[in-house]
């Protein structure tokens, strides 16, 4: 799936040597950029989607600096001690660069969403929201240099070659750890939590298989099969307890007809919502509401 990045700057005192060098794989999107730099260069950057920004190498006496206001004291960056910057969306970022002649670096833009379904699980939130600035990782440099040598050759190996490089970092920097082995045919994980969530807001509609299949990338009769694996429950038996429940709180207000609460909860009169509560719950619910409120 091609993934455009889309990032806001306002910078000055770059001349790009030899153009932009940029390959895009399935969610991710890697920039190669060689760089000379004026008396001062440097500006602010916003991105729509999460960044790594990892320094190749650079020249001259100074160092970039890396803050995260236009007033705040900088940090610098060095190829050596602190080439690396995770930097979650929507991230405001401000370099200052003096003293530095020309600088070689990477860029890679990755969408969330596609590389959680690619790893077939979510990818833990506060991971994605909190920022790492500023740190060495041998590991990460040597797949970043295998990246951006594939991105610089005449002659590309296979789009796998350089994706497998991309989610290998990707995998490092988030610290994605193995996640336990769920039962066989089950849901993963974001699509159990998509699908019922979809659900749970639309409970008093009726929902087509195909809107929850396609929520989760599976055909309907897999996405049936799967539900009921993670679940123990049919797509429509969750939705129907889903109604129940909600149902149920409308119960709790006494000036609520019966027939108001039926229409409210998606059933077609007061005889199917009792058939259906009385199936579900074991009681009617005017019985139950008896119970409840006394």
């Amino acid at each position: 799936m091609t993934f455009q990045p889309r990032m806001q700057n306002e910078i000055e005192g770059f001349s790009v040597i030899g153009g932009l060098r940029r390959r895009n794989w399935n969610g991710i999107t890697a920039d190669l950029w060689d760089v000379e730099c004026g008396p001062y260069a440097g500006g602010h950057y916003v991105a729509r989607d999460p960044r790594l920004f990892i320094l190749l190498d650079h020249f001259g006496r100074g160092r970039p600096s890396v803050k995260l206001s236009s007033r705040a004291a900088g940090s610098p960056q060095d190829r050596q001690a602190s080439p690396i910057s995770y930097i979650p969306a929507e991230m405001d970022l401000w370099v200052d660069i003096r003293d530095v002649q020309s600088i070689r670096h990477l860029d890679i833009h990755f969408d969330a969403d596609i590389l959680g379904q690619r790893l077939m699980e979510e990818i833990d939130p506060q991971k994605l929201g909190d920022p790492k600035l500023l740190f060495f990782d041998q590991r990460i440099m040597a797949l970043a240099e295998l990246i951006a040598a594939e991105i610089a050759s005449p002659s590309p190996l296979h789009d796998l070659y350089g994706d497998g490089l991309a989610v290998a970092l990707l995998i490092d920097v988030l610290k994605m750890t193995k996640t336990p082995e769920r039962k066989r045919g089950a849901l993963a994980p974001w699509q159990l939590r998509r699908a019922t969530e979809f659900i749970e807001e639309h409970c008093v509609r009726s929902i087509r298989l195909q809107e929850l299949a396609d929520l989760t990338g599976l055909s309907p009769s897999h996405f049936s099969h799967s539900f009921k694996a993670s679940t123990g429950l049919t797509p429509h038996d969750w939705q129907m307890n889903a109604r129940l429940e909600h149902a149920k709180q409308l119960l709790c207000d006494k000036r609520q007809a019966l027939i108001a609460i039926a229409a409210e909860t998606g059933f077609s009169d007061q005889a199917h919502f009792t058939r259906a509560f009385r199936k579900h719950v074991g009681t009617t619910p005017a019985r139950w509401q008896k119970s409840k409120l006394g």
